[in-house]
């Protein structure tokens, strides 16, 4: 079970976030010395997974927020703990996001169950009964007398 998804998955099947790349191989892909990766795992601006010998594995997601990290603090000039604060923002913003999503779906499926709720009370109305007139507005006045039994 994928605990993002909440959904069985092949466990061969790869995606953005398995751990697959090794130190020199997210550094080449990345453009990036293994040491600056090693120093922004401290940091904790990276952290990719670790295998059961304590060696360091990088997801595609990973490489792609390394290559983000270079941008923001070579062409943007943004330090390391500046980054570092964009990246938890960054990861704030879209847990909120998908916490929306939650409370929309939770939302519509409530107006459904009251919509039907609704639909129910209105064809329980008993349809003998027949519209009030207000009497300023007839012209005509009722008198209205009750049979008598005989």
């Amino acid at each position: 079970m994928d605990g993002r998804t909440g959904r069985s998955r092949n466990p061969y099947e790869l995606t953005q976030e398995s751990p697959v790349y090794v130190i020199s191989v997210a550094a080449q892909l990345s453009g990036l010395h293994p040491q600056t990766l090693r120093q922004y795992d401290r940091l904790g601006l990276v952290s990719p997974d670790r295998t059961p010998g304590r060696g360091r594995r990088y997801s595609a997601r990973d490489i792609e927020l390394l290559r983000n990290v270079q941008q923001l603090s070579q062409n943007e000039g943004i330090n390391l703990a500046g980054i570092k604060r964009i990246i938890e923002l960054e990861n704030q913003v879209a847990a909120l996001q998908q916490r929306v999503v939650e409370l929309s779906t939770a939302v519509e499926g409530a107006a459904a169950a009251m919509q039907q709720r609704e639909a129910q009370v209105h064809a329980s109305y008993r349809r003998d009964l027949v519209p009030y007139q207000d009497v300023q507005q007839a012209s005509a006045l009722v008198v209205w007398r009750p049979k008598r039994p005989e």
